[in-house]
């Protein structure tokens, strides 16, 4: 009787700690998933700054356009599209902490400074293969030294002259729209994606 009653208050405590380190890990990756949310309540800077437009675009849906654009440029070239995604999706993750920041607010030297402190502690949280597996795509991106990162960077372009593009049929704007296009067209080289930066033009 008494093996038995061991067995059980062992098998409770067993059961206690289970659902201890489900709940914390539950927590944990729910604080993740708040700090993420964020994404949809930051502005895209640039949009207020050189357009005064007002109630601009989030930075969530800018990342969402360019999810879209990722999948169907990334589908149709026998790209990793899973990685391609998640790489659009981490790509301004950092955002949620830091805000959203234009050149001339901030050098790129000190933005990828703050931002990748701002990674490590959003990922801090998940399951350490995740962290792991996240912050090299991350760090990928980053580095642009890649051809999966040099596509995504270039995707982030075309998204921002599609998102000018609307702004300017839907006239939110007196300003010129110019400098956003030009910006794109520097960048702009895989062949798919200058092909609809050119229908984008015309």
């Amino acid at each position: 009787m008494g093996v038995l009653l061991l067995c059980y208050s062992n098998t409770l405590h067993l059961e206690k700690l289970i659902n201890h380190i489900y709940i914390k890990k539950t927590i944990l990756i729910l604080d993740f998933l708040y700090i993420a949310a964020n994404l949809k309540i930051i502005s895209r800077q640039g949009w207020i700054d050189k357009l005064s437009i007002v109630n601009p675009e989030s930075v969530a849906d800018h990342t969402f356009s360019m999810a879209i654009i990722g999948m169907i440029l990334s589908d149709s070239q026998n790209y990793n599209t899973n990685k391609i995604l998640k790489m659009i999706l981490l790509h301004d993750l950092a955002e949620s902490i830091t805000g959203d920041f234009t050149p001339e607010q901030k050098s790129k030297k000190d933005k990828i400074i703050l931002e990748n402190k701002a990674m490590k502690e959003i990922l801090k949280n998940l399951p350490k293969t995740l962290q792991k597996q996240y912050l090299l795509i991350w760090n990928e991106y980053q580095t642009n030294e890649t051809n999966d990162a040099n596509f995504v960077h270039q995707i982030d372009k075309f998204e921002m002259a599609l998102q000018a593009k609307i702004y300017s049929k839907q006239n939110r704007s007196s300003k010129d729209f110019t400098t956003f296009f030009d910006s794109a067209k520097k960048e702009i080289k895989h062949p798919d994606i200058l092909n609809l930066f050119n229908q984008l033009n015309n």
